[in-house]
């Protein structure tokens, strides 16, 4: 067997180990997944039906209580508030309280806040409800719809309680009180004790504005609380009926999810809410256990399969450091030839790799009869600037403008390469003499545009001089040499003629190089 033969079986059998190892996982957690996807959704179900339930329940006991006192007031509209009304009303009350187990109480107060009737045995005279806020609503909010206040701690029962309330007219339309009626904190608590929602479940009932009217669990300092600057309040209000969302309690930390409806005929909310960690409790116990023994048989599949390609990796081993050894000599023979073509201090293409190219495009302009043409530039003044300034500052500048003269080039074919010294050329193969003329004018002007300082030059800056070439349809008989010497000749004309611009030599079509050439000179 062959290094490729071995290399190829160490490599198969180890692919085989991989896949087999990696189909057991995902195979598990695309599982988990879906069984997780599973216990969410019934999650989600559950807390939902749950809120329903709360949102039900709530509508049911405000309404009813709202019931008697729409009753209450119609009774008073038109029977008054005479002693024969008010002992009608008592026992009205008294039977309400009666058949209706979340009713705490039935209470009318005049304009001033005394009580009139209670559906409790004895007046509580002793007791001003003025200074309540429902009490206060009324008095300065004439309609005759119900309102739900925050919760109140009772005067007399010591008990929290919430309360719903319509305001009375007196016979010319002022202020004449208000009907009460008051709903057992204790009630709602056994209500929402029923459901199975978790330890670290909750359940809230709020006022629309923000204020919690009960929390389970229950804490006395959750009562009458405002949410309206919380987060999970801001993140909730802004929901859809019936959405669930999941929050991190500011209470106690805790992330569950929330199932939020608000109350159709109130302006309640209601919160259902389950432990995200205590929903998925099971979830993570039956994919522990599903995970240990998919492990097990991973571990057990990967040591076979590493005794199995032990003994062929250890064979390979040698001869693939042969191979490296072998790869990087290449890679190092590689990096020297592309070193050996390129110019050290600019990283453009060098002489050698100039004249190479320079050779095969005249025969490809040739071959498939199109034209060519070469840019020979230099740097203006470039010795004055080397006694002035240095030559490690001449360095700079070269490689400066050899980096202008790169990003000048458009085009992946052109070739822009170091002739020698302070002189630089650019091939251009299927190029006019238009679009070399074009070329020569943005490079002229980018490396103006660099600013070098250059005292000893005319235009205080750094300039190119630059001599361009074309040639179409070259003859059988041309070569390279007589468009590099064209090119030179008009380099030397654009020096001769000033520097800072360039000329162009150019031929028509067909003609040899050595014969009578056009030479058009271009400045800024």
């Amino acid at each position: 067997m062959n290094t490729r033969q071995k290399y190829r079986t160490s490599t198969y059998v180890l692919c085989l180990v991989i896949i087999i190892c990696t189909a057991l996982l995902w195979i598990e957690i695309w599982n988990a997944w879906q069984a997780r996807k599973t216990q969410l959704k019934e999650t989600y179900a559950a807390v939902n039906n749950v809120s329903y339930a709360l949102a039900q329940h709530a509508n049911q006991t405000f309404k009813e209580a709202d019931i008697v006192l729409a009753g209450v007031s119609e009774r008073i509209r038109y029977d008054g508030l005479g002693p024969a009304a008010l002992d009608r009303l008592h026992l009205m009350f008294a039977s309400a309280v009666q058949n209706l187990p979340a009713l705490d109480g039935i209470f009318v107060y005049n304009e001033t806040g005394e009580q009139l009737v209670t559906s409790r045995q004895a007046l509580q005279a002793q007791f001003n409800n003025a200074d309540r806020e429902y009490f206060q609503y009324h008095r300065d909010h004439p309609d005759f719809m119900p309102h739900i206040g925050p919760p109140v701690f009772s005067r007399g029962t010591k008990k929290w309680i919430f309360t719903i309330s319509r305001r009375i007219d007196k016979a010319d339309g002022s202020f004449g009180g208000v009907v009460l009626a008051t709903l057992d904190v204790a009630s709602f608590q056994k209500f929402y004790d029923q459901f199975e929602i978790g330890s670290e479940g909750a359940i809230l009932l709020g006022l629309m504005n923000g204020t919690a009217l009960y929390r389970r669990p229950f804490t006395e300092d959750a009562i009458g609380r405002d949410l309206s600057n919380t987060q999970i309040y801001r993140t909730l209000i802004s929901q859809k009926n019936a959405s669930i969302v999941t929050i991190k309690s500011s209470v106690d930390g805790v992330v569950r999810f929330n199932s939020f409806r608000r109350v159709d005929d109130y302006p309640l909310f209601v919160v259902a809410a389950m432990s995200k960690d205590e929903a998925l409790a099971e979830w993570v116990g039956d994919t522990l256990m599903r995970g240990i023994f998919i492990f097990t048989g991973i571990i057990l599949v990967l040591l076979f399969g590493n005794r199995l390609i032990f003994n062929i990796n250890r064979r390979e081993l040698a001869e693939q450091k042969v191979l490296d050894a072998k790869k990087k000599q290449e890679e190092l023979n590689r990096i020297l030839s592309q070193l050996a073509m390129q110019d050290g201090l600019t990283g453009l293409a060098n002489r050698r790799h100039f004249d190479q190219s320079l050779a095969t495009e005249m025969n490809r302009a040739r071959r498939e009869d199109t034209c060519m043409s070469l840019l020979m530039i230099d740097v203006d003044f470039f010795k004055r600037y080397n006694d002035r300034y240095g030559h490690q500052c001449g360095d700079d500048c070269l490689k400066k403008v050899a980096g202008t003269l790169q990003a000048c080039l458009q085009r992946p074919g052109d070739i822009a390469a170091r002739y020698g010294g302070e002189e630089f050329a650019v091939i251009l193969p299927e190029c006019d003499t238009e679009g070399a003329k074009n070329l020569a004018a943005r490079i002229c002007q980018s490396v103006r545009d660099l600013h070098l300082e250059h005292e000893d030059s005319p235009g205080k800056v750094v300039t190119v001089s630059i001599g361009v070439a074309t040639v179409c349809s070259p003859l059988p008989t041309a070569d390279a040499n007589e468009l590099l010497r064209a090119a030179d000749a008009a380099l030397y004309e654009s020096k001769t003629g000033g520097r800072d611009r360039f000329t162009v030599f150019a031929t028509s079509p067909g003609q040899h190089l050595g014969g009578q050439q056009e030479v058009e000179n271009f400045v800024r």
